[in-house]
């Protein structure tokens, strides 16, 4: 009898553990997050080809790199100009605008990725600040002589490290940058020759999941363990019997 006791307790005890997680991650889903955001951009990664990166705008929110072929040329430029939000869970939503300048620059002098690092400021139904470090991949062609859309260069998101967490109320969240654009998966952007290109770029907020099975399968460990002595202690006394 003692033993069935102790498999309907670890057996409600996980029910009422998975209920709770679920309470969770229903309550999480109803949050509406709004607040605004800013960002700077960190030190750069040159490619293997880049001998003599040049860059500027370090802990800035513009940054320009390569050395242009005249004095009176222009390096490439990014400008992240943060904005407002209010975005419900797994909803996408504007987090702020990129202006891109693509520059005549001179081989070698470029770089080949960017972190991009992005300050939200929740409203004060969350009342937190969190800071989220992305990066961008910079490509650069070599251009032809007559100018056309194959002198184009290109910006996109590196989605290996697109991602980040943070808590509130308990819960675990994450806040994934989706591309350049609100309903297709866009993750590049592309300036012509001495063309500036602006976009917005989209982000969605989501939920993690409680682990409730994971308190579960603890449980199901406490009662083996229980069981086993259990076991070991009924042979014990029937052989002393």
């Amino acid at each position: 009898m003692k033993l069935n006791l102790v498999v309907a307790t670890a057996i409600s005890s996980f029910f009422v553990s998975a209920g709770t997680g679920f309470g969770f991650s229903s309550q999480a889903r109803a949050l509406t997050f709004s607040g605004i955001s800013s960002g700077t951009w960190g030190e750069p990664t040159p490619r293997s080809t880049d001998t003599n990166p040049t860059y500027r705008g370090v802990g800035n929110n513009s940054f320009t790199w390569g050395k242009p072929p005249l004095s009176a040329g222009l390096p490439s430029k990014l400008t992240f100009d943060g904005s407002s939000f209010s975005a419900d869970i797994d909803s996408v939503f504007k987090i702020a605008d990129l202006t891109y300048f693509n520059g005549t620059v001179l081989k070698g002098t470029s770089v080949g990725f960017v972190p991009l690092n992005i300050n939200v400021s929740f409203s004060p139904t969350v009342g937190i600040s969190q800071f989220f470090d992305f990066k961008l991949g910079l490509i650069s062609t070599v251009n032809e002589v007559t100018p056309s859309e194959n002198n184009a260069d290109f910006v996109f998101i590196d989605t290996n490290l697109s991602n980040r967490n943070f808590t509130f109320g308990g819960n675990k969240y994450t806040l994934e940058l989706t591309g350049f654009d609100p309903d297709v998966r866009q993750l590049s952007i592309e300036a012509l020759e001495e063309a500036t290109t602006t976009t917005a770029i989209y982000a969605k907020i989501k939920s993690i999941p409680e682990s409730a099975p994971v308190v579960g399968l603890s449980l199901l460990g406490i009662y083996l363990i229980y069981r086993k002595n259990f076991l070991r202690r009924a042979n014990s006394k029937s052989l002393g019997n």
